[in-house]
């Protein structure tokens, strides 16, 4: 008998290209033409040294450039121990075609530096932050490209980072999207992902026949996306049954009290120990039976060996790539409809969109036109989505890639980087 080999695992970056490659004969795009349009523009990779108990460290930096062909490059920073050259490069990919999908004028781009901020006090993240932005200054710029927060980075860095660019450049509150509002930030930007994971969730339904009133909620990760995900879904009657973040899960299959939970993590950082819940095995939190299963945290979550044990009616991905094609092929094979995350947590960088606008323009919109101008392009973005997936007979995620694909390709060719 002839021992079987182990397959390697694909890399993040090769999973969303494999997304491509089958999007590219749904949207009818030249095999010639993905070389480019798969591939970052420019990759750069920086050294950032520290001193940190009487100690020099050195931090490793990423910024990745993926496609700038509808607007200049947009992506977020994240802070993260585990970031490295292939997710970045595939988080970069992942926001050429949110972009494109909700056709606000950016490009994709996405950084990192590997790093554990919870264990870093506000001085050295701050020293941290002003020589990464130092040492990548030279490619950025408000027409050029468009830093935001991620995970493990927060508005209070992005001040950071827009002061470290402007002593070389001048004072420039568009240079980044997420600051504080003291600096150009905008009313809104904090809760857009997590709101807008609820819009389209809510679309979903109604064009299903459904109402969120009363549907059982899991959410996996409890920071910025998780959390606001949570409050608008209560805000909608749903029932959030169960969360978990980093140090725990809870559960509560009557419905977990969101607010007093928002004051519960402020006061612990963590969800363990809320009142009226109980533990949860983390390694069970993706399994519990729901109408809504939400992974708010890190990608590649479900996968081909854990995708089988959800039960979950949907599954909306609030995260980055948190479904991998094997995972979704499980899914999908138990009737398990799965939201991607180019249309799923858009609503962020479309607000970002909305920040970087009014820095242009200098002129600061109400709350009330932010909720407005993005309830109507997230609508229409997911309404062209799933009668796209209709019309072609194909799940929502080939649908918003195929769409997608075609609009950065039509731009690619109209700047005459193509002639195919």
């Amino acid at each position: 008998m002839t021992a079987q080999t182990a397959q390697p695992k694909s890399s993040p970056f090769e999973e969303v290209n494999r997304r491509l490659d089958e999007a590219s004969e749904v949207a009818g795009v030249p095999q010639e033409a993905m070389a480019l349009l798969k591939n970052p523009y420019r990759e750069i990779r920086v050294e950032i040294p520290l001193v940190i108990d009487d100690h020099l460290q050195l931090f490793t930096g990423f910024r990745i450039q993926h496609n700038a062909a509808r607007g200049p490059y947009k992506g977020g920073i994240r802070y993260h121990p585990h970031v490295d050259l292939e997710e970045v490069r595939s988080l970069a990919s992942l926001m050429t075609w949110k972009t494109a999908l909700v056709e606000i004028p950016f490009g994709g781009a996405k950084g990192g530096v590997a790093c554990d901020p919870t264990i870093m006090n506000d001085k050295e993240l701050y020293d941290l932050t002003v020589t990464f932005f130092t040492r990548i200054s030279m490619v950025l710029g408000p027409t050029r490209d468009v830093p935001a927060p991620d995970m493990g980075t927060n508005a209070k860095i992005m001040g950071w980072a827009m002061a470290a660019y402007g002593r070389l450049n001048g004072h420039t509150p568009a240079i980044v999207t997420g600051k504080p509002l003291e600096l150009g930030g905008s009313v809104g930007r904090e809760d857009a992902t997590g709101k807008g994971v609820v819009i389209i969730t809510e679309q979903w339904a109604e064009a299903n026949g459904l109402s969120l009133k009363g549907a059982r909620v899991v959410i996996q990760g409890f920071g910025n996306v998780g959390s606001f995900a949570a409050k608008h879904f209560v805000g909608k009657q749903a029932k959030v049954i169960a969360v978990g973040d980093v140090k725990g899960s809870i559960k509560n299959d009557k419905g977990l009290d969101i607010p007093e939970l928002f004051k519960h993590v402020q006061a612990t950082g963590s969800v363990i120990g809320f009142k009226e819940s109980d533990p949860l095995n983390s390694d069970q939190l993706l399994f519990q039976e729901c109408d809504y299963l939400v992974p708010a945290a890190l990608g590649g979550v479900i996968t081909g060996q854990n995708a089988g044990g959800v039960k979950a009616q949907v599954v909306v991905e609030a995260a980055n790539h948190p479904v991998t094609p094997e995972g979704e092929d499980i899914l999908t094979g138990n009737n398990i409809v799965v939201i991607p995350d180019i249309i799923a947590n858009a609503g962020g960088v479309t607000v970002s969109y909305f920040e970087w606008a009014q820095n242009i323009q200098q002129f600061a919109w109400k709350e009330a036109r932010i909720h407005e101008e993005l309830y109507a392009i997230l609508r229409k973005s997911f309404a062209n989505v799933m009668h796209f997936a209709k019309e072609h007979d194909c799940s929502l995620r080939l649908a918003s890639f195929s769409i997608a694909l075609d609009r950065v390709y039509r731009a690619s060719k109209a700047r005459g980087y193509l002639r195919l």
